[in-house]
């Protein structure tokens, strides 16, 4: 643990000191922010979640105050240190690109893509929402059947045979979004690649403008036409069955990934989230960690 925290620490730093330092504004030191760095933040955040399976920030700082405090001897009390995780949200997306960037540098290209969505839960349908207002309204997923107030996950990913798929593009929209109208403009500049989807993203005239100016296609499983015949459907069935299933069987990794990144992260509940700077900590904070777990620090 400790070679992988200073290699954690490391590599936050260097990308800190490159990119990530203009994302953050600068603060008076008599600010009540603590004199711990905030690249140890970042680090103590990334390597609670990733390495140690603390997901709420409470457990972080007791665990960093009980065992790793003479690695963090500037530690603040635990309400600076929330207050300082929230004031630097806005370095997780840009970290969460960073990594991104890293790990596609060891794969070629992949002439397959996947992509679906994840619900991030803020509360219950049946409570009134009262955080993050501007980024979460009421949502529903049909995979779940669920109704809830929050943000939804969309992803878009590289299959790799035999393995989880590698993460191309993450990004968040209000619950309410459909897939397909969140995830079109990430399609429309796919070059050269089939992109297996469900029946959400089921869109002729985008599917034949994507033929026609990019060679690429998006494939689902087939959706039965309203109005047709028994007989007609039943004609079809068997090979609608199969067709569906293929297509099925090949976009399951990427329900594996959002099933992996829920057990490591705890991701999907967001019900703690006090603020909009938080909501965006919990989700890209959290996607940042389970990245840094498959960079293999």
């Amino acid at each position: 643990m400790q070679l992988t925290l200073i290699s954690l620490y490391y590599y936050v730093c260097e990308r800190y000191n490159s990119t990530l330092c203009w994302q953050v504004q600068r603060f008076s030191p008599n600010c009540n922010c603590g004199f711990i760095t905030d690249k140890e933040i970042i680090t103590i955040y990334l390597f609670c979640v990733a390495f140690q399976e603390k997901h709420k920030i409470k457990s972080m700082h007791k665990y960093i105050l009980s065992h790793w405090i003479s690695w963090f001897p500037n530690l603040p009390s635990y309400e600076t240190f929330v207050s300082r995780i929230n004031r630097i949200s806005c370095i997780f997306p840009s970290l969460v690109g960073c990594l991104l960037d890293d790990l596609d540098k060891i794969e070629t290209e992949i002439p397959i893509v996947l992509t679906d969505s994840m619900p991030i839960i803020t509360c219950s349908h049946k409570r009134k929402a009262k955080v993050a207002l501007e980024m979460t309204d009421k949502g529903y997923c049909s995979t779940k059947n669920l109704h809830y107030f929050g943000v939804k996950l969309h992803l878009v990913a590289k299959h790799r045979e035999s393995t989880l798929p590698l993460p191309e593009y993450i990004g968040i929209t209000q619950a309410s979004t459909h897939d397909l109208t969140a995830i079109k403009p990430i399609l429309l500049n796919i070059q050269n690649r089939n992109i297996i989807a469900d029946k959400a993203y089921i869109d002729e005239k985008l599917n034949q403008k994507l033929i026609n100016e990019h060679n690429s296609q998006i494939i689902t499983p087939i959706k039965d036409k309203k109005g047709l015949s028994m007989v007609l459907k039943q004609f079809d069935q068997a090979f609608n069955d199969l067709f569906s299933t293929a297509v099925s069987s090949i976009r399951q990794p990427i329900e594996s990934f959002f099933n992996l990144l829920q057990q490591v992260t705890n991701i999907q509940i967001a019900s703690k989230v006090r603020s909009s700077n938080g909501l965006i900590t919990h989700v890209y904070g959290k996607i940042a960690a389970a990245l840094c777990i498959w960079m293999n620090f």
